[in-house]
């Protein structure tokens, strides 16, 4: 059987690439402001060889002055012409590394100034004693050259790399920026939209908004003192009620509200699934919500009884729900039950005819739900083929075509900053905080309710399970084997159908 469920069509994927920033560690500061016109300052220096050298504790504690670095084998002084000489080459942005000049060293004459380098990123070059002008014949020698303005930039990136915030990881800014102010100009529906599809956005906006709601009335019930005699012995009973391991308390009146007409919708069925056995229905994939699962399973909005006569069945999730008041009533009216592994027993032993609905991917599955894909959390997923074996229920893949169209999730790849703080959040609380947008009410492309867009719950063919209460490893890995051919079977049926739209094919990722 196909379901539909009724939820315009999603905004095109988010395709800004995330580029990675470089950095340039520069082996020197910035330059010193007027670093070289402060040398002439100091007064004519003499021409070289007029005078003894300058010790090289003199000359270390000037140019240290100046923001200069001189090597340990300094000596001599700076004539005028070699400052001019230098103060030339560093406009002009001259230099040679400093590797070069440690092999030379011991073949310089001793009045030669060795390794005096300015700080903004480059060596003065080695070079013999200045001559006179009408001579000539002073000789230089040539390296690795750098620009000042060059190093000066390498700097400014060096200092933002250490300004950068740490939670940023790989992702720049911009764009950050980009992805969080996509659709950011809303798009307001108008005011001719037809009465059905009214009705449609407020039964999706009723399910999605059910909790928020139900804590609501919850607080403003215990803001009257009156109440208290009644809520309080209702928050004690809940702690001893026993009904979500059972099955809840399904009502039919709940299944077959009419407003979950205008939630979902039904298409021709895919296969027969007799009521003389229990079935374990495993649905794929998990989305942000699992909006086709509750569709499906926990209403009479796609007539389930009537393409599945017989079969009772019971969508499972956490058991952190049945903490929330009122909330909690709601789902167990609708048949939902909690996914523990007691109430799955308890649940499938009633007898031929029950049935439950795992979401297998659970939470770790939700962070991969993006538009056009289909990642699945399946290939260590044992638990639920173990059941169903103890159990002797029959194992049905469920395929939802356009469950993972229906949000945006902000990009979390794995190693990012975001996916390590959801992974962390979920090791703690149970489950994962996918950050994820949607519509609205009275917009079509900003907000937290779900894009108009179908989702087709294609049920496969059941897989024949005989019961074993101690079922070895190797027969539960063939089992698995068995369920993930059925579920690729209903994906390269109806992808080209339903799935006109992917960017990728379905994948099993863990």
């Amino acid at each position: 059987m196909s379901t539909t469920q009724s939820t315009s069509s999603s905004p095109p994927l988010l395709e800004t690439p995330i580029s990675r920033s470089e950095s340039l560690t520069p082996r020197h500061g910035p330059l010193a402001p007027n670093a070289f016109e402060a040398l002439e300052d100091e007064g004519p220096s003499p021409v070289a060889g007029s005078m003894p050298p300058m010790p090289a504790s003199s000359l270390a504690s000037s140019a240290s002055r100046f923001g200069f670095e001189t090597g340990a084998k300094t000596t001599g002084a700076l004539s005028r012409e070699d400052v001019v000489r230098r103060r030339r080459l560093a406009r002009e942005g001259q230099g040679i590394d400093e590797s070069k000049n440690e092999d030379t060293d011991d073949e310089k004459e001793p009045n030669s100034h060795d390794n005096i380098g300015a700080a903004a990123g480059g060596d003065f070059p080695n070079e013999e004693k200045g001559k006179s002008k009408d001579k000539g014949k002073g000789k230089a020698q040539s390296g690795h050259h750098r620009t000042a303005s060059q190093s000066l930039s390498e700097a400014r990136r060096m200092m933002s790399e250490r300004m950068k915030s740490p939670l940023m990881g790989g992702m720049k800014l911009e764009d950050l920026r980009d992805q969080l102010e996509t659709g950011i100009e809303k798009k307001f529906a108008p005011l001719s939209i037809p009465p059905h599809r009214r009705l449609q956005t407020a039964a999706v906006a009723l399910w999605a908004l059910l909790i928020p709601i139900c804590l609501i009335v919850f607080f403003l019930c215990m803001s009257f003192p009156p109440f208290w005699f009644i809520l309080i012995p209702y928050l004690i009973w809940t702690q001893f009620d026993t009904a979500p391991d059972y099955g809840g308390r399904p009502k039919e009146w709940a299944r077959r509200f009419f407003m979950w007409k205008f939630f979902a919708r039904t298409i021709p069925q895919e296969a027969d699934l007799p009521a003389d056995r229990p079935y374990l229905f495993g649905y794929h994939p998990h989305g942000i919500i699992g909006m086709g699962a509750f569709a499906t399973f926990a209403t009479e909005g796609t007539n389930f009884s009537e393409y599945f006569p017989g079969i009772k069945p019971h969508l499972l999730t956490l058991e952190s729900n049945f903490q929330i008041p009122f909330y909690r009533e709601i789902l167990m009216f609708h048949g939902i039950s909690s996914v523990a592994k007691a109430s799955c027993a308890n649940i499938l032993s009633q007898g031929p005819g029950s049935a439950i609905t795992i979401v297998v991917g659970g939470a770790t599955e939700s962070l991969s739900a993006h538009p056009g894909t289909a990642d699945l959390t399946l290939k260590r997923r044992y638990g639920f083929i173990k059941m169903a074996i103890r159990e002797g229920a029959d194992l049905v893949p469920v395929f939802s075509f356009g469950e993972n169209d229906i949000y945006e999730q902000l990009a979390n790849a794995k190693g990012s900053w975001v996916y390590k703080l959801q992974k962390n959040f979920q090791k703690m609380f149970g489950f994962t905080l996918p950050l994820f947008y949607g519509r609205g009410l009275f917009n079509y492309n900003y907000g937290l309710m779900p894009f108009r867009h179908p989702i087709v719950s294609v049920v496969g063919k059941p897989i024949h399970v005989k019961k074993d209460p101690r079922p070895s490893d190797e027969h539960v890995q063939e089992m698995q084997q068995l369920y993930i051919e059925e579920l690729m079977r209903i994906w390269d049926r109806y992808k080209d159908l339903y799935a006109r739209g992917r960017t990728k094919e379905l994948t099993l990722v863990e």
